[in-house]
């Protein structure tokens, strides 16, 4: 058998923040991994419900877990941290509700190693708080398969592609001059996108090794009304669609067609009070719409729906919503 030092050494980043009742069976999913050579980094990123002190006791238990101590910064920051101190040749990033499958890590630096490439993922289901697997937001391949850039890029501005890193295994190098944006939401979208130009392909596998665990209060799952993750996604159709311009031309209908997406669900979130003229965001998002109206009907990628949506909100945006609200009610 392969002694451990013999591969080359994984390092699982968890960022940790008042999980004290689904740290262990994270944790516990980590330590089963048949890969032989991995640490795993607990951030305890200011946890106040004495998570903290279950990260130390944890670490006391096993010399492949170190722990980290930071003021409380959000998820980003925890992850950045952690990437500082890996001392791993491969990165990997587990949410501290969620959990793997004992040979996720295996497979995935397998087929790294099989295909020579710096990233791969591997497929994940989503289990509600009740124990039952909810539909799928991504659709893992039917077999192993390399996915050009350009391809994984088209995917994710269709909408069903997965951003995730808690799916995926890297090279540390990639992250090279690259850090998790602080202080936004749907911030895997942003650095991946980021990313793509100089990973190369990206190696998906049909095995379904990780489990999101969908609960209510989760960081990155909580139901808040009318969140600045709405705003954030704006900004990243705007990151994203430079990014086409420059290196993936021939998506530019795509990337349209995501910028205008991710209007619409800002307009039908917003609520109706903020949708006045002292407010900018909403006011560009309204011109953004308004302008690109004409090429948002012929875009092939939008839905007949999506254009009926894109039509109304474009001319009356208040009066739409309004009378949206009056249906929903019925």
């Amino acid at each position: 058998m392969e002694k451990a030092m013999e591969k080359p050494l994984i390092s699982v980043i968890v960022p940790v923040y008042n999980v004290k009742e689904y740290l262990p069976r994270c944790v516990a999913s980590l330590q089963a991994q048949t890969y032989p050579n991995l640490e795993i980094l607990l951030v305890d990123d200011g946890s106040n419900d004495g998570t903290g002190q279950l990260c130390d006791s944890l670490g006391a238990e096993d010399e492949r877990i170190r722990v980290f101590h930071k003021e409380n910064g959000g998820s980003s920051s925890a992850r950045n941290l952690g990437i500082e101190q890996a001392r791993g040749e491969y990165l990997g990033f587990v949410d501290s509700d969620d959990y793997v499958e004992y040979n996720m890590y295996a497979l995935l630096q397998e087929a790294l190693g099989k295909y020579g490439v710096k990233a791969a993922q591997i497929g994940r289901d989503e289990i509600s708080q009740e124990g039952e697997r909810l539909p799928d937001i991504c659709v893992p391949p039917s077999s192993p398969e390399c996915i050009e850039p350009e391809d994984f890029l088209r995917e994710l501005l269709l909408h069903r592609g997965d951003c995730s890193f808690c799916t995926k295994l890297l090279k540390k190098e990639v992250f090279q001059g690259r850090r998790f944006p602080e202080g936004v939401l749907n911030e895997d979208f942003h650095l991946l996108v980021e990313m793509l130009p100089d990973i190369g392909g990206i190696v998906s596998l049909p095995e379904r090794g990780y489990h999101v665990f969908c609960r209510m209060g989760s960081n990155t799952r909580r139901n808040t009304g009318f969140s600045r993750v709405f705003s954030d996604n704006v900004d990243n159709a705007d990151m994203v669609m430079e990014l086409v311009k420059k290196h993936y031309p021939a998506l530019y209908k795509q990337a349209r067609r995501f910028g205008l997406y991710q209007r619409l669900d800002y307009m039908l979130h917003i609520p109706i009070s903020e949708m006045k003229g002292e407010n900018q965001e909403y006011g560009r998002i309204k011109g953004y719409l308004r302008r690109y109206w004409a090429e948002g009907m012929a875009n092939p990628f939008l839905t007949p729906q999506n254009k009926a949506y894109l039509t109304l909100l474009a001319a009356a945006p208040k009066t739409v919503r309004r009378i949206h609200k009056k249906v929903k009610r019925l």
